[in-house]
């Protein structure tokens, strides 16, 4: 059994993750942005998930979740699920979120980054975090996050750092008319989370329905992702260790 938290879990690909994660017998840490959504996950809090709350576009909050996490005890794996695709707080929410998170939950045995096939779209350089993040776009984003998955495998060989492009499945996000399968959007990153598949237990990959695929080059680039790094450090004020 293994103990994984999911971010952004109160609908969609993040809670149809932690449902399927109970069901198959692990434990489970859910995560909402604030009490009102907790009751979509009564259920499951019911079933003995436990719950942590906290908005990931304000920096002060997603270290309460962090401390949360870490006062709850040691998790093998956290699937930094969170994401936003028409707000100002894209950068905060889908980059800076998940980079804090990183830095300040004891570290796991797997992380496991959802990134989007619409990455290969997004700027491959940091330009446009000059003056603020307001200029970044979700492409922007995603490209950015699988840098950093890229990043971790290669600072911390300890781990199993992974991206997950999900596909366009039918969730709130999506829409009622996405055309990939729903199951197969969240299987990908229960399996990293979880499995001893030994395709599963390594690092630095790309994933796309359990397959590896190339990311963006960009995504790669050791001085891109050391960039990103410190920029990142500078925004929330922690280090990778």
């Amino acid at each position: 059994m293994m103990r994984v938290f999911v971010t952004g879990s109160a609908d969609g690909l993040g809670r149809a993750t932690a449902q399927t994660l109970l069901d198959n017998g692990h434990d489970v840490i859910v995560h909402a942005r604030n009490t009102a959504r907790l009751g979509a996950v009564n259920d499951l809090v019911d079933r003995g998930v436990a719950a942590v709350v906290g908005d990931l576009s304000d920096l002060e909050q997603t270290r309460g979740v962090a401390q949360k996490v870490n006062a709850i005890g040691p998790v093998d794996a956290v699937i930094h699920n969170a994401g936003v695709l028409h707000s100002r707080d894209i950068f905060q929410v889908n980059v800076a979120a998940p980079y804090l998170l990183t830095a300040l939950i004891n570290r796991p045995q797997r992380l496991v980054y959802l990134s989007s096939g619409m990455h290969r779209g997004g700027h491959a350089d940091l330009s446009r975090l000059e003056g603020g993040t307001g200029k970044v776009t979700y492409s922007d984003s995603k490209l950015y996050l699988t840098a950093l998955a890229a990043a971790v495998a290669r600072l911390w060989p300890d781990v199993l750092s992974n991206a997950v492009d999900p596909g366009w499945v039918p969730t709130r996000m999506g829409g009622a008319g996405a055309p990939d399968d729903l199951r197969l959007g969240h299987l990908t990153q229960e399996w990293l989370a979880t499995s001893d598949d030994p395709a599963a237990l390594t690092s630095g990959g790309y994933w796309f329905h359990q397959h590896r695929e190339k990311p963006h080059p960009a995504a790669r680039d050791e001085r891109l992702q050391n960039e990103l790094l410190d920029r990142l450090a500078d925004i929330t004020g922690e280090r990778l260790a």
